[in-house]
């Protein structure tokens, strides 16, 4: 019999409503029945492509005996972490205090008035390897709550105090300089793997936001050895099993330290971040690899990923039939059937498949060698190879796809899907690829239509014709920076009306007005027993992060000094956590480097964006967006556009720019002041070669 889970939206929660156990959805009717029980409740949150989510449930959550005891002993309640992450924030941040390490699930029992006395991640059902069995953990945390509930009652409430006080620390506001941005990377090479890239060693999490960072302290100082850590990485990420040969697209990590075994959950943010940084790496670098591995990503994203109203869905699991990859996996002699004797060998030789295997008996596809070392190596054509392994992954891909696959998270939340249309319409520009800026367009409308409470305030997540839950931060953070970018692309001057509202709601409702910086959840939100306000990137950069950069760029093409002064006081704030923490504050620092400067906008005007005139204003733009240009915001607009919707945001970077001569005008202007207007081949030129030196 179903429990109240079958009436919630999130995929997560809905795989357990057939559980034994009385879950409660995170509601009052829970907490006011654990005060009127005098229960504990015992907090479960997780997401739906957690591999460890899943086997506990299976394990405990789906056991009578289990179940029926967590049901006479507590309140349940489940919580999906990518709806709820301001109630993950704050009780992951109290299980790390107790325990020194964190994960999913996470398993945290509260006093009735939702403090945290005691928690964990996983918990086998009986003991095992050194840990508890979990019928274990709920009767000594029962008796706990019985005969010692004082001592329980007030190590929640000092437990409560020290997250109050970590929600709430603050800095000594700090100038930042080019040296501090130095010194952060610095530390980055500290840690780095120089022999298989990527930060740390085995479990290898993609770090896009600081391969980000490596890449503007590589254009600040021309150090090749910051350019080379980011191309090893992006390299054995690529040729790794962490990479989908065959679909394009990322999982979510690495359980070795060379790439190979990934866990094969793929996370819809990582692919958004990671084709970010590919496509960096290309515009650094001029690697068509890394254009390519972009291209493919976010092909796998619009074929795969993409709902029917236009936005991006979730994740998808490891897990398929029960078992961890099995969607993944080759034999020598499943893929000979597919492509015949002569080229099955090859494409085993180069995607090492072997019959021994790479992972368990079988084999996870990844290249040991690039492709064009297994030519040089074999003697074979390197074109005639590369067309017959693009014909044969086109073939493999085809008969995967009849394979049972994972299950998949289709809800739509704002900030991920912020983070892909960011992409999008950067790869649009720097792959020359119309068709990712109008999936990107798609999208945002969808989410600024069907994702807006009645009050024009965003929500946090969709599913199947339901938007639900306040915006987060991060929801309006991400979403401000793709607006921007969206106008980037385009120049649609609507964009940027969105931005400012966007930006607008930070200022007034998430900005803490007395310390700086901003907190995680809205002045209007539920009250919980602290109010977060998050610094550091985990998976997915920091609101805060992400709220200086929309605030550094919008404000930089606005002319509005109280976003530029909101976004410095954040930064400096975070001062001493980016100098103690790089690895942890990469977007952060990509933001301080704005800040830094110089940081310049760069205005067009000339003909008409649909003007097929080489020297029009798209055409024109098209050049610049080609290059790495980290510091620098574009704009643009027709010299005769009084025809056209104008912003009255973007009146002053526009006032009295006029286009000289036939084509189009360049201005280049930074801290509010633009130097001498550049126009012709010639001085065009030039200036790219000043802008990029």
């Amino acid at each position: 019999m179903a429990n109240r889970l079958a009436n919630e939206s999130s995929p997560y929660l809905l795989q357990h409503a057939d559980n034994p156990v009385d879950w409660y959805p995170w509601s009052l009717e829970a907490h006011e029945l654990s005060r009127a029980d005098d229960k504990p409740i015992f907090l479960s949150i997780g997401y739906s492509a957690c591999h460890w989510c899943h086997v506990m449930e299976h394990e405990s959550f789906e056991n009578e005996a289990i179940a029926e005891k967590m049901n006479e002993l507590f309140v349940c309640v489940k919580v999906d972490r990518e709806e709820r992450p301001d109630l993950d924030q704050i009780y992951m941040n109290a299980v790390q205090l107790m325990t020194g390490h964190g994960g999913w699930p996470m398993s945290v029992f509260l006093t009735p008035n939702l403090q945290p006395f005691y928690g964990g991640t996983y918990w086998p059902p009986e003991p095992r390897q050194g840990m508890p069995g979990f019928e274990q953990v709920l009767i000594a945390v029962a008796d706990a709550w019985k005969n010692r509930r004082d001592a329980a009652v007030e190590q929640a409430g000092k437990l409560t105090d020290h997250l109050c006080e970590f929600a709430a620390a603050t800095t000594d506001s700090t100038t930042i300089t080019e040296d501090s941005f130095s010194a952060a990377a610095a530390k980055l090479e500290r840690v780095f793997d120089f022999t298989y890239g990527g930060f740390g060693r085995a479990p290898k999490f993609p770090h896009p936001m600081d391969l980000q960072l490596l890449l503007r302290a590589w254009s600040r100082s021309r150090k090749d050895q910051w350019l080379g850590m980011v191309t090893l990485n992006l390299d054995k990420m690529a040729h790794g099993g962490i990479y989908d040969h065959l679909a394009g697209g990322f999982a979510r990590y690495s359980v070795d330290q060379r790439w190979l075994v990934p866990h094969f959950e793929k996370m819809f943010y990582d692919n958004a971040l990671l084709t970010s940084a590919y496509l960096e790496g290309f515009l650094a670098t001029g690697n068509q690899e890394y254009a390519e591995v972009a291209r493919e990503t976010i092909e796998y994203i619009l074929r795969e990923m993409t709902d029917d109203e236009g936005g991006f869905h979730s994740t998808e699991d490891a897990d398929s039939e029960g078992v961890e990859g099995k969607f993944y996996v080759w034999t020598p002699a499943e893929i000979r059937e597919v492509l015949g004797q002569q080229r099955g060998e090859r494409f085993c030789d180069v995607y090492d498949v072997t019959e021994v295997g790479n992972f368990e008996g079988q084999n996870i596809l990844n290249l040991p060698r690039t492709i064009e070392q297994a030519a040089r190596l074999r003697n074979w054509d390197l074109g005639e190879l590369s067309a017959e392994l693009a014909d044969s992954r086109a073939k493999l891909r085809a008969v995967r796809g009849r394979r049972i696959r994972p299950g998949k998270d289709d809800k739509v939340l704002v900030s991920w899907n912020g983070l892909m249309i960011d992409a999008l319409a950067r790869a649009a520009g720097v792959l020359g690829a119309p068709q990712y800026y109008d999936a990107a367009a798609r999208a945002a409308k969808f989410l600024l239509s069907d994702l807006r409470a009645d009050n024009g305030r965003m929500l946090h997540c969709w599913r199947h014709g339901k938007a639900r839950l306040a915006a987060y931060l991060d929801d309006y953070a991400y979403l401000t920076c793709a607006m921007v970018t969206l106008y980037e692309a385009s120049f649609d001057e609507a964009w940027i009306d969105e931005a400012v509202a966007l930006a607008n709601v930070m200022l007034v409702h998430f900005a803490d007005q007395k310390q700086g910086g901003f907190f995680f959840t809205a002045d209007d939100h539920e009250a919980l027993i602290a109010r977060n306000k998050d610094l550091h990137d985990s998976s997915v950069p920091s609101g805060n992060s992400m709220a200086a950069t929309a605030l550094l760029r919008l404000g930089t093409l606005c002319g509005r000094a109280d976003y530029l002064d909101a976004a410095r006081g954040t930064l400096e704030m975070a001062h001493e956590t980016m100098m103690n923490s790089p690895t942890a504050t990469g977007q952060m620092l990509v933001a301080a480097n704005l800040l830094i400067g110089p940081t310049r906008a760069i205005v067009f005007v000339g003909p008409d964006a649909s003007s097929e005139d080489p020297s029009g204003i798209q055409q024109t733009a098209a050049r610049f967006r080609r290059h790495f240009l980290p510091n620098c915001v574009i704009a643009g607009r027709p010299a005769d556009a009084e025809d056209q919707y104008q912003s009255p945001h973007l009146a002053p970077l526009f006032l009295g720019k006029r286009q000289a001569g036939g084509g189009t005008t360049v201005y280049v202007c930074e801290n509010f002041a633009c130097q001498a207007p550049v126009h012709g081949e010639a001085g065009i030129s030039d200036l790219l070669t000043r802008l990029t030196s």
